[in-house]
């Protein structure tokens, strides 16, 4: 359903239990239609999907800041409905992993297979309230 920008940014952190979180756009977009590129799609693949028409969000996992990034930004700056959502790495694909071995399982039972999930890496400062 629609929603805005930051409601389904919170609403992603939230499900994904995602603590770094990167959003590129205004909040109060509108969205309807988002696209996933999970991992590192690179920026071509990005961009391209950004001008599909009615996209208004891509959600990635990662990206070179300086493409990406920018193209949304500017897109912006230009009044252009669009945003982007960067997951993270690991936050983008550990699903697929898990996936990737109960496919496994289903031809390769001779072998031991099993899901080690990966930490996120990253981490947020916390704000001393104490003085």
């Amino acid at each position: 359903p629609e929603t805005n920008l930051n409601a389904l940014a919170l609403d992603v952190e939230r499900k994904l239990q995602n603590k770094v979180l990167r959003v590129v756009g205004k909040p109060d977009l509108a969205v309807k239609q988002v696209a996933f590129l999970p991992g590192a799609a690179g920026s071509a693949r990005q961009i391209q999907a950004l001008e599909r028409p009615g996209v208004e969000v891509l959600m990635i996992g990662e990206t070179p800041e300086w493409e990406t990034v920018e193209y949304v930004s500017d897109a912006v700056s230009q009044g252009r409905p669009k945003a982007l959502l960067i997951l993270g790495h690991i936050q983008s694909e550990q699903a697929g992993m898990e996936e990737c071995v109960r496919w496994l399982h289903g031809f390769m039972s001779s072998i031991r297979i099993e899901f080690v999930a990966a930490r996120e890496p990253f981490w947020l400062p916390m704000v001393n309230t104490q003085h």
